[in-house]
């Protein structure tokens, strides 16, 4: 939930700043023709692919995170090896 909420929230902010520049009647499908939405679902579509992208940079952030260290020797169960 850590990496769900953080993004939720930064996808939301992003949102914010990125549509503060652009309008949405003004995008267009790499440089053809106008994207046939509403501004209410490029909004929504846009901040669905904020939250994704910033929800996979937290995992792998959090994975990264976790994975232990390659210096200290792993911990061993209790007669090992035999």
């Amino acid at each position: 939930m850590a990496v769900a909420w953080s993004s939720f929230l930064a996808a939301g902010v992003m949102e914010a700043l990125v549509f503060a520049v652009v309008d949405p009647g003004d995008l267009r499908w790499f440089g053809a023709g106008p994207i046939e939405l509403s501004a209410q679902a490029i909004y929504t579509v846009s901040f669905l692919i904020f939250w994704g992208v910033v929800a996979l940079g937290a995992s792998v952030a959090l994975l990264l995170a976790g994975l232990p260290d390659e210096s200290r020797p792993a911990a061993q169960a209790p007669g090992w090896p035999r």
